[in-house]
């Protein structure tokens, strides 16, 4: 029970904190542009999957979103938020931590970890797959179980 108790407030201070100040992103927006955002903004909360190529006419790029968005239900599930950062020049900071080359979808864990760098488009059945075999998912499935 205590164990349970530390958990819950361990998950609703963070989200206190961003409410009050007004930087938690906003929720209806399953693709976003990265923009000035920073992958600590999606800390504990979400699992970001981020698009990046070298322009938006890249066919990679588009067969990714693609993907993504047929498959936004099953995402949403696994509470991923895809940003998408489609100009270099624009040195935004989610690229300068990640630093990729040309077209990669990374996948970063909730805990802020990089679990998955791809060079090329992957189905949201192979993206799924790769959360649910992390023990942040293993955890959350196991828990949604128990509870429900």
């Amino acid at each position: 029970m205590t164990r349970t108790l530390a958990l819950v407030f361990s998950a609703l201070f963070p989200l206190v904190a961003m409410a009050a100040d007004g930087s938690a992103p906003a929720d209806e927006d399953f693709v976003r542009p990265a923009g000035d955002s920073e992958l600590s903004e999606y800390l504990w909360v979400n699992r970001p999957i981020v698009v990046f190529a070298d322009t938006p006419a890249d066919p990679r790029f588009r067969q990714q979103i693609d993907m993504l968005l047929e498959g936004e239900e099953a995402m949403r599930d696994r509470d991923v938020v895809v940003l998408t950062d489609t100009d270099p020049s624009a040195r935004s900071p989610i690229r300068s931590q990640l630093r990729p080359r040309g077209f990669q979808m990374v996948f970063v864990d909730k805990d802020g970890v990089v679990k998955l760098r791809k060079p090329s488009p992957w189905s949201t059945r192979e993206i799924g797959r790769s959360i649910d075999k992390t023990p942040l998912r293993e955890r959350e499935i196991r828990e949604r179980r128990e509870g429900g």
